[in-house]
């Protein structure tokens, strides 16, 4: 399956299910134990990964490992994680919300929400739309061509909502708009930019107000609280040192939030309508509507992308920033949930943990001993 990242680089409504429709078929806790010990202890995978699955029979996380290489601090539901482009999916959230709410259309065009000196590339009389960006078929780059970083520990620190400007001002489209699927951060990030524009407030304020205050979301954020700097993991390259975090000032709508396995938890619990919240509507319009990918059993709806095999459909998305590899999906058949958060960038990450836990046919990758 194609990994979904940050760095280098992912016609029928979607009904919730009601909580007695099917019953989950969970992992236990020492199947979950067991997968985290045999990545970390004898694969060498991670420094340390925090697990958590939802259901209607409630909620549990599995912690393995440290807060850093010489930190030897367990980690636990409330340990902070950078969760890089599962951000996607709240900016997409968030999209919905104001089209709910008649503040925005999904086919106004992005332009509409951009200062009037920057032009946006059109291509056969077609403008890009909210809802192009979204779901990944623009027909931008994964990422702009002025994207030169001074700083390769922070690459995106010193990317300006300037230079991002600049670039949408000059760059030609190569194909159609909606003509095909191309997972991209610049638009992504392009949109998150667009949506606070309209909102009035920068990105942060804007993911605050309207998704984490309403979903009691207190430990997510784009910058950390004192008392969250304290829980953060350290995160680490694929060789296990330790390396900086990520800053994502101009793009941040496609991967700068940080959060723990106890607030994303909440997040797919409202997703999975286990829990009430205003946000139920713009939550099953985020996954109304179904594109395809060109991979093999994945298609995209608004941000979330959607395996279907094994006889299941699992939403999901992963995230990947220098030293942190994220996964959250769920099965709304069963209304179960996952998140997988780790404190190292592997390039296997934590996906097939993520997916074998929703579906035990989906197998984890294997590795020699280390």
């Amino acid at each position: 399956m194609k990994r979904l990242l940050l760095c280098s680089i992912p016609l029928t409504v979607l009904t919730l299910p009601l909580l007695a429709q099917v019953p989950a078929q969970e992992p236990s806790v020492a199947e979950i134990r067991k997968i985290l010990v045999d990545r970390i202890d004898t694969a060498k995978q991670s420094v340390g990964i925090v697990v958590g699955i939802v259901s209607p029979k409630g909620r549990a996380i599995v912690a393995y490992g440290h807060l850093a290489k010489d930190d030897t601090r367990p980690l636990n539901g409330d340990t902070v994680f950078e969760i890089g482009s599962m951000t996607k999916v709240f900016t997409s959230l968030i999209l919905m919300d104001m089209v709910e709410k008649g503040e925005v259309s999904l086919d106004d065009p992005v332009a509409k929400f951009l200062p009037s000196n920057v032009p946006v590339p059109e291509r056969n009389g077609r403008k890009i739309t909210l809802r192009d960006l979204s779901t990944q078929t623009s027909g931008l780059p994964r990422m702009p061509d002025n994207f030169h970083p001074k700083d390769f520990g922070n690459p995106y620190a010193d990317y300006t909502v300037n230079q991002l400007y600049e670039f949408i001002s000059s760059y030609t489209l190569t194909r159609d708009i909606g003509e095909k699927y191309e997972y991209s951060n610049l638009a992504v990030g392009l949109l998150g930019n667009a949506l606070a524009r309209r909102a009035g407030m920068d990105y942060e304020a804007m993911v605050a107000g309207r998704i984490l205050k309403p979903l009691g979301m207190k430990d997510t954020a784009v910058t950390l609280s004192p008392d969250m700097k304290s829980r953060l993991a350290t995160g680490h390259n694929a060789i296990l040192s330790p390396v900086p975090n990520w800053d994502i000032p101009a793009l941040a709508g496609a991967g700068a939030l940080r959060s723990t396995a106890s607030d994303m938890l909440t997040f797919l619990a409202a997703n999975l309508n286990l829990i009430k919240t205003p946000l139920a509507p713009a939550m099953a319009a985020e996954v109304s509507a179904r594109k395809p990918t060109g991979m093999p059993n994945i298609e995209i709806a608004y941000a979330w992308h959607i395996f279907t095999a094994n006889g299941k459909t699992i939403y999901w998305h992963n995230g990947g920033t220098g030293g942190y590899r994220t996964f959250m999906g769920y099965d709304p058949a069963t209304s179960l949930g996952v998140v997988a958060l780790s404190n190292a960038s592997t390039p296997t990450g934590v996906d097939d943990i993520g997916h074998h836990l929703l579906d035990p046919s989906s197998p984890l990758k294997t590795f020699p001993p280390q």
